[in-house]
């Protein structure tokens, strides 16, 4: 088929542009200029006017096997024509048992109690709830201090945008919950460090100094992503998650790992906790879940933090944490789960980003440093970030205009902030990997 018969909208309509009310878009230019995906298979995705676009951050960190993959749509569809919606309210189907097992197997030791949500913003205020009601359960009802990071991410509900460290996405909604921040790890001495740095660690002691303002008996729980991943690919200094995990022991405060984006492979392990070799009391997950197929979240808990609800919970009959959604434990969704940590293990690519992927994109992205308007490279995993000058009273624009560039050369990146952050596929190639860090040089270039 000719460029010319394709229709860049897909057939969209000015008025069917204009009805949807799109999440982080710049609404007003993209409906000048719309970039519309019409269907993915595998480490691509093509455009409405007929072009190929290499998917540089696997969906929205969700899609690391790839897209359309016949295992995940063949488990959707047989649950969709056998049970295609169960109530997860006071009724079950056997999926929600299996997945909540099977994702317990991908968990550090003694975090195999698993509750279900729809998203990774709904498992951020599920582990904050369960964090504040475990210890009124316990007789602390003064712990609800909620304790962020700077730069930290977790999702754009209410409780994750109060322990949320990036301001664009707070300042427009008034009061928030109870909440202090952590410095974020970003230092000068670690510009285009490859991988984990090694200076940093001291950075964890600053709960130390919140303990002190704030009293360890009003702090419920700490919560960080491990590496932080929108915004902008950050890697924990060497030894700073474990001083965080000594500190919130030492004063008795719950942490949580928000692995949303770093869980089930991102990292090259199936956890940030095992990449980094820490173990936290609750975490966070989504996205790769079930390669993005489904929408659906869950919150990975201690058993005794489980067992504390269950004995405290009154009559057997009772609702022991009166929380849940509509979409919890949705039967497509648990069959999308099962079927993607299968293929995750069948086909080896946890193992495969750490071994493959990771030193693949290390190399390669760093070898962009010197280009014009890079001020830091970062890398771990299979996830990458460029920090970029800024134009004078304009600090998003410039990488903006390069993932403009990146789109119209076949590339699909992240733009936010002032970075371009990539999240590869977990089968990608060498030669796919060279082609994109090509892409975005001349990009920069340009």
């Amino acid at each position: 088929m000719n460029q010319a018969e394709f229709d860049p909208r897909a057939g969209l309509t000015q008025a069917q542009l204009d009805a949807y009310w799109m999440p982080f878009t710049g609404n007003r230019q993209f409906k000048k200029d719309p970039r519309i995906m019409v269907r993915a298979e595998g480490k691509y995705y093509f455009s409405a006017d007929g072009r190929r676009i290499f998917d540089g951050l696997s969906g929205l960190w969700t899609s690391g096997a790839g897209h359309a993959r016949v295992q995940i749509i063949e488990a959707v569809n047989r649950q969709l024509s056998t049970l295609d919606y169960a109530p997860s309210f006071q009724f079950g189907h056997p999926g929600a048992f299996q997945l909540a097992e099977r994702i317990g197997s991908f968990m550090p030791e003694g975090l195999d109690r698993v509750f279900f949500t729809g998203s990774g913003s709904e498992s951020v205020d599920t582990a904050l709830k369960i964090a504040r009601a475990w210890w009124r359960q316990r007789g602390m009802a003064h712990k609800t201090r909620l304790i962020g990071r700077v730069k930290g991410y977790h999702g754009v509900n209410f409780g994750g945008i109060s322990v949320g460290g990036l301001a664009p996405n707070r300042g427009l909604y008034g009061g928030l919950l109870e909440a202090d921040h952590l410095r974020h790890t970003g230092l000068p001495e670690n510009t285009f460090v490859r991988g984990q740095p090694e200076y940093g660690a001291h950075l964890a002691d600053e709960l130390e100094q919140l303990v002190q303002l704030h009293d360890a008996a009003t702090i419920a729980a700490v919560i960080v992503e491990p590496m932080a991943g929108s915004g902008g690919v950050w890697p924990p200094p060497a030894g700073y998650l474990q001083r965080l995990r000594e500190l919130c022991s030492k004063h008795d405060i719950l942490l949580i790992f928000d692995e949303v984006i770093t869980g089930f492979g991102r990292v090259g392990a199936n956890t940030g906790a095992a990449a980094f070799g820490v173990t936290p009391d609750l975490i966070t997950l989504a996205k790769q879940l079930t390669n993005g197929v489904i929408p659906m979240g869950a919150v990975a808990a201690r058993r005794d933090i489980y067992d504390t609800f269950m004995e405290r919970g009154g009559p057997e009959y009772a609702l022991e944490l009166p929380h849940g959604y509509t979409y919890s434990a949705h039967p497509a969704a648990c069959a999308a789960g099962l079927a993607t940590l299968d293929l995750l293990e069948s086909e080896g690519l946890i193992e495969r980003v750490r071994s493959t992927v990771a030193p693949l994109l290390e190399e390669a992205v760093h070898s962009l440093r010197g280009q014009a308007m890079v001020s830091d490279i970062r890398n771990f995993g299979a996830a990458a970030a460029l920090t970029l000058e800024a134009v004078p009273g304009e600090p998003l624009r410039r990488p903006f205009e390069v993932a403009m560039r990146m789109w119209d050369k076949g590339y699909y990146v992240r733009y936010g902030g002032d970075t371009i952050q990539l999240g590869l596929p977990f089968t990608t190639e060498a030669e796919e990997i060279d082609g994109l860090v090509d892409a975005l040089a001349g990009s920069l270039a340009a």
